[in-house]
């Protein structure tokens, strides 16, 4: 007697301008999953969204002012409530840029990132693991997509112009665009203010002691040595009488 599984409903939504893969592409996977990984839940949510949605909510949720490719927001629903699994959320430009660099299409690399976000519904982190969470989905895709498992790492630098802003609450942000330029100009002036302009003085000479009211003192002078003249006497003449 086979088991019968319970219904899987899949809430499909979209916050992005670019198309993402449907129920036709993904509805399959996204059952093959619930088989393999969490057999009692009942439904799930997909939202496709873009670079800015996706960096809100990261910002949000994470405290990382940037865009991701996929976040997985796990349900807490009560014991007896319906078992939603939760909530798997896609930035779909990020999604084409990862595309592009590996040479395969948006979906396959939606695909990816549907199992990524699946397993932390799940209750996997490869951030707090030895490496499971990561050989596992490598064997997932292996099995279910019969590929082989494309890397989840994307380099993702600042962009140039780009500046880093400190919140009231101590945390750092990267803001670019007009949030950088005003960032700039309101360094600028903050500086401009702390710098002053430095005066050249004039030395100063030592100030004579004060004195007292009165006459003022006259100042000593060594007296200039006089030079005394000697006379020589002449020899007065001889009074003997004799007269030569």
């Amino acid at each position: 007697m086979t088991q019968t599984r319970p219904p899987f409903m899949i809430d499909w939504s979209s916050r992005s301008k670019m198309r993402g893969p449907g129920e036709q592409s993904l509805g399959k996977l996204l059952h093959d999953l619930r088989d393999r990984l969490a057999p009692e839940a009942q439904g799930i949510s997909l939202t496709y969204v873009d670079d800015r949605g996706m960096r809100k909510l990261n910002r949000e949720h994470r405290g990382k002012n940037m865009t991701t490719d996929v976040l997985s927001f796990p349900s807490s629903a009560e014991k007896g409530a319906f078992p939603h699994l939760g909530d798997i959320v896609i930035s779909l430009p990020t999604a084409e840029k990862m595309a592009k660099k590996f040479g395969v299409s948006r979906r396959r690399e939606v695909e990816t990132l549907v199992i990524h976000g699946f397993l932390h519904l799940c209750g996997h982190d490869h951030e707090m693991d030895r490496g499971e969470m990561m050989t596992l989905q490598a064997q997932l895709e292996r099995e279910l997509l019969d590929e082989e498992p494309l890397a989840m790492s994307l380099k993702r630098g600042r962009k140039p112009g780009s500046k880093v802003k400190k919140l009231k609450d101590g945390s750092r942000v990267v803001v670019t665009g007009r949030a950088a330029a005003a960032l700039v100009r309101r360094e600028r002036v903050k500086k401009d203010k702390k710098v002053k302009v430095k005066k050249v003085l004039k030395p100063v000479k030592d100030p004579l002691p004060k004195r007292g009211p009165g006459r003022p003192r006259k100042e000593a002078t060594t007296p200039t040595p006089v030079k005394r003249l000697v006379r020589r006497r002449r020899p007065s003449p001889s009074r003997s009488g004799v007269i030569s």
